[in-house]
């Protein structure tokens, strides 16, 4: 049996390898090679060295301003959103009536893609501020807390159904013991809950910061950066900066290297600091 399948191993494996050199580990080793050239299309890239890495910061200040507003955005989305998931997981796991109806509501807002979802907040939100005279694209600020809380929306009832199978996994009899030894909710919480689904934690954390840093669509549809792109975030700012500047794809191109290498390095040491706590837990 073995032999067999050593046999034919490289048959089965050969599309789907095909596959991933085709889609990804191709185009990802030419878009570095294309961020260090000018280029209109792939067949007259000129290589220019650092001088597309140079623009994106000295001569574009709308990419600092997009990378601070990402930041923000990103820390104040992945605290609420596994704030809220974590709570309401901990309510629904109580085993009171009616809480397998309530998980599939707050599931659903994660089924519908970002670019209606942008557009129904923008909607709902402007409806609230037409009443003040005003509207998203009046303030940055609008645009911020607009972005925050369509993240959250959509990403809370799935953060909640990880968060419920950590919690779920808790054996009875180590929340029994503590309980006998005298801890109340709290300590529970501290001391035993939540070392318990740091794997959930983990997993969840590194969800919400990296879909926070990739966000794009729900920008695009919500606020298009308005006003003044000051809330574009770093996705909508490769994408203008690509497609909405002449002879500037490279540059393009370069801010589309340094945001990939930002994320995984961040997302990278998200996970091995959460992971330690995981080993010690």
């Amino acid at each position: 049996m073995q032999k067999a399948l050593k046999k034919y191993f490289p048959i089965f494996v050969l599309p789907t390898l095909l596959a991933f050199l085709i889609s990804f580990l191709i185009p990802f080793i030419m878009g570095i090679y294309l961020s260090f050239t000018e280029f209109t299309t792939v067949m007259d890239a000129k290589w220019v060295g650092l001088d597309n890495y140079i623009k994106a910061f000295k001569s574009n200040k709308e990419f600092i301003n997009a990378l601070w507003f990402t930041v923000k955005f990103t820390i104040v989305s992945v605290i609420t959103i596994n704030f809220f998931a974590f709570t309401i997981a901990i309510i629904l796991t109580r085993g009171k009536k009616g809480t397998n109806f309530f998980r599939t509501v707050f599931f659903m807002p994660n089924l519908i893609g970002g670019i209606v979802l942008g557009y129904i907040w923008q909607l709902i939100i402007n409806g609230i501020l037409y009443k003040m005279q005003i509207t998203l694209t009046f303030d940055p600020k609008y645009g911020f807390w607009g972005l925050v809380i369509l993240m959250n929306w959509q990403l809370i009832g799935y953060m909640m159904i990880i968060y419920i199978a950590g919690i779920q996994s808790i054996p009875g009899e180590l929340i029994d013991a503590a309980k006998v030894d005298g801890a109340g909710p709290l300590k529970v919480l501290r001391h035993v809950t939540i070392p318990t689904v740091m794997p959930s934690i983990t997993i969840c954390l590194f969800l919400t910061l990296t879909n926070s840093f990739k966000l794009f669509d729900q920008n695009l549809a919500l606020t298009n950066g308005a006003p003044s792109k000051k809330t574009a975030m770093l996705a909508l700012d490769i994408y203008n900066t690509f497609y909405g500047r002449t002879n500037w794809e490279g540059v393009g191109q370069a801010k589309a290297v340094i945001f990939f290498i930002l994320v995984a390095v961040i997302a990278f040491t998200q996970l091995m600091l959460t992971r330690s706590r995981e080993v010690e837990s």
